[in-house]
């Protein structure tokens, strides 16, 4: 039985203005300039739609209670650990494809070799990527999408936004996660395939179902440690983001102008006291007490 395509089209417009209309009244709003402090922060935070994406984690939070959790319990009881690190493994294999395509779109030469190296090994001799024999001649594992890449062509984050199920993404990975798993992951196209719509929901699904046991005990430990665990995502994603994007290389410094200038003569550091300073306090060394104005 198939469903109208102008019924389902309709249905998703529909859905979309709702959608649209209660972000829009979701949105923070932004603090006057009077208030530099604060809106210095509403501006590094860069999460105009907080109040929404704070209801979209407990919407996902409620998921997670409901349906995730007792599905990644009961697949990690019955699958062991090196059975569900050989179902990564698998997934890792079947989405090489979209690390290769932005490898190649960055320019990284080096690292396409390496992601076309270990999908060839680990499709034949790793059995469909279950192994990652690859990994172990050499090879090491990484990963890149279309949100990276953009990145590197000097696109900007966008807003930060909570998706649930996905969790935490910004208007640019959003957009690069759409066009990465429609156009570029394999697995939605054999989807698309003249198979049942089941087929793409059940991948996906178990790719959550992945994702989600492998980073539960980090999560877990997050939330216990966090006073506000929905400002510690955002950071933990950002600095995470920014980690992928340098491909694991060092932040780079702070440019100076983020440094207070208190007397305004261009130098951060005019105000802090130089070693020519006069001694001020000496400690009597037969006493053992200080003494206020030596130089005096």
């Amino acid at each position: 039985m198939t469903v109208s395509f102008n019924y389902s089209l309709d249905f998703k417009h529909v859905a979309v203005s709702v959608l649209a209309v209660f972000a829009l009244s979701a949105c923070a709003d932004k603090p006057p300039a009077s208030n530099p402090e604060a809106l210095r922060a509403y501006q590094e935070n860069n999460d105009p739609l907080e109040p929404w994406n704070r209801s979209m984690m407990q919407l996902d939070q409620g998921l997670d209670t409901v349906f995730f959790n007792p599905v990644v319990g009961v697949y990690q009881i019955l699958i062991p650990e090196p059975g569900r690190q050989g179902v990564t493994n698998a997934f890792r294999n079947f989405r090489a494809p979209i690390t290769l395509v932005n490898d190649v779109l960055q320019g990284e030469g080096d690292r396409a070799n390496t992601t076309l190296g270990r999908f060839l090994i680990n499709s034949t001799i790793g059995l469909f990527g279950l192994f990652d024999v690859a990994g172990r001649w050499g090879l090491p594992y990484h990963s890149e999408d279309l949100g990276q890449t953009l990145a590197t062509w000097g696109v900007g984050e966008g807003p930060y936004l909570y998706v649930p199920i996905l969790g935490p993404s910004g208007g640019r990975d959003l957009a690069g996660y759409a066009v990465d798993n429609m156009g570029i992951d394999a697995m939605a196209w054999v989807g698309r395939a003249d198979n049942p719509f089941w087929w793409q929901i059940a991948y996906f699904g178990a790719l959550a179902v992945d994702a989600k046991s492998n980073a539960g005990p980090t999560l877990d430990e997050l939330k216990a440690s966090s006073i506000d665990y929905y400002a510690a995502l955002r950071t933990a994603y950002r600095q995470n983001r920014a980690q992928n994007i340098r491909n694991g290389a060092a932040a780079p410094p702070p440019a100076f102008d983020d440094y207070d200038d208190e007397d305004g003569d261009g130098d951060p550091f005019s105000s802090l006291p130089t070693n020519d300073q006069p001694e001020q306090t000496a400690l009597r060394p037969d006493a053992g007490e200080i003494d206020q104005g030596v130089s005096q």
